[in-house]
């Protein structure tokens, strides 16, 4: 049991970790190096989605407090996949080169709107993520008590 224990705090913080490495360091890079902002959201949206795969892969677990706050983790982020990202992509794929189109145009205002909630949404499920970790640790703490 200690070492299932392990592995679940381990993916908890291998998750919270790429979420956090992902939006400081790899997001801002690749805008800031890739040719176009239309290549970065390519590469970002691929990231996110490769991610989004291999947590469905994960497997089931039973469900306690800790294990709830891991599938609000996981539903805000299909939400954020499959709701919010698939209409970036669908006005992405009807701008073009997004840089070509007027902030002022309808389509970029929605895109840039989409964008924000995007990041909204993934940083909820950051925030949620340091949370159960905190209820991990402290779990782990009261049964160390014990023995």
């Amino acid at each position: 049991m200690t070492f299932l224990r392990f592995l679940k705090v381990l993916s908890l913080a291998l998750w919270i970790g790429s979420i956090f490495f992902f939006a400081s360091v790899v997001a801002p890079a690749l805008f800031s190096i890739l040719p176009s902002r239309t290549a970065a959201g390519l590469v970002v949206s691929r990231s996110l989605a490769t991610l989004l795969l291999a947590l469905i892969e994960g497997g089931p677990t039973p469900f306690h407090r800790a294990d709830l706050l891991i599938v609000l983790m996981m539903a805000i982020t299909l939400a954020t996949h499959f709701g919010v990202e698939r209409r970036m992509n669908h006005l992405k794929e009807d701008m073009g080169i997004i840089e070509t189109i007027p902030q002022t145009d309808a389509r970029r205002v929605e895109f840039n709107r989409l964008h924000i909630w995007s990041t909204r949404l993934e940083g909820s499920v950051f925030v949620v993520g340091f949370v159960l970790m905190y209820f991990v640790v402290k779990e782990q703490s009261q049964r160390d008590r014990r023995y």
